[in-house]
């Protein structure tokens, strides 16, 4: 079974300038506007840390966008790791 060709899964850290430029923000609403599933959340390193998951054109449309972030943002780096669907529903911001 093919499955993981239709969807994907990918772990991103971010870092820059991440933190307090609604980065999260962007991020869920990016998502939900193509269709991913996972999570978006601040570390206290400054980083942040999202996980996409869902088509994977879709998915890599988001790892493209961390790449920028949101307009206030200033992404030094972008760490992405593939990793198996676990069949996550919805997009939130976690705490």
């Amino acid at each position: 079974m093919t499955d993981d060709t239709d969807r994907a899964r990918a772990h991103v850290f971010v870092s820059g300038r991440v933190q307090g430029v609604y980065f999260r923000a962007t991020t869920r609403d990016t998502a939900r506007e193509h269709g991913v599933d996972g999570w978006v959340r601040n570390l206290e390193d400054g980083r942040v840390e999202a996980v996409f998951e869902g088509p994977r054109d879709a998915v890599e449309t988001l790892v493209a966008f961390c790449e920028t972030g949101s307009p206030a943002a200033s992404v030094d780096d972008v760490v992405v790791d593939y990793e198996e669907p676990t069949g996550v529903d919805g997009f939130r911001v976690r705490r």
